[in-house]
């Protein structure tokens, strides 16, 4: 990897949740190092409301979303980093993209399928953002510039196993 700011996408099938939130927080907690965007293999079309109630709640720029297909991507920007956050995403066949970037699987619990109160659904939200947080916090600590590829791919994949057994 090198000095220059780094490309990261958030993968997930709808990209109206998990991906969109990911991509919040890598853009507000990575600004000058990284820049995020997210897209799903079938989008809704839609940004969920609570996502973006989230990220107001929590003092993150909300505004700009969308639920876009991943096929938008096709000629670019090249990415760094490929991260899926759902695991239907991970099971799908993703596309070839240009550059070879790293990919790792953070696998988050779809707060958009969670029934309840509104309650429910907003704390469902909110464990899903302290969850992408929590691993994005831990890739900003990593000296990402200097790692090499598989070496970085490594640290990426434990970041995402370490994760899971919160």
């Amino acid at each position: 990897m090198s000095d220059r700011q780094l490309n990261a996408l958030f993968l997930c099938t709808g990209n109206s949740a998990r991906s969109i939130l990911g991509e919040a927080i890598l853009n507000h907690n990575g600004a000058g190092r990284f820049k995020a965007y997210s897209a799903g293999s079938n989008p809704t079309g839609t940004v969920n409301p609570l996502a973006i109630h989230t990220l107001k709640t929590l003092g993150y720029p909300a505004e700009g979303y969308s639920s876009k297909s991943w096929s938008q991507f096709a000629d670019g920007p090249e990415f760094d980093l490929i991260f899926t956050v759902c695991d239907s995403a991970a099971a799908e066949t993703c596309p070839v993209w240009p550059g070879r970037p790293t990919s790792a699987h953070w696998g988050i619990p779809d707060p958009a399928a969670v029934e309840g109160s509104d309650a429910e659904k907003a704390a469902a939200f909110l464990e899903a953002f302290r969850m992408l947080k929590r691993r994005i916090d831990l890739m900003l600590a990593l000296p990402v510039a200097s790692l090499e590829r598989v070496a970085l791919r490594d640290e990426l994949h434990a970041i995402g196993r370490e994760a899971e057994g919160q």
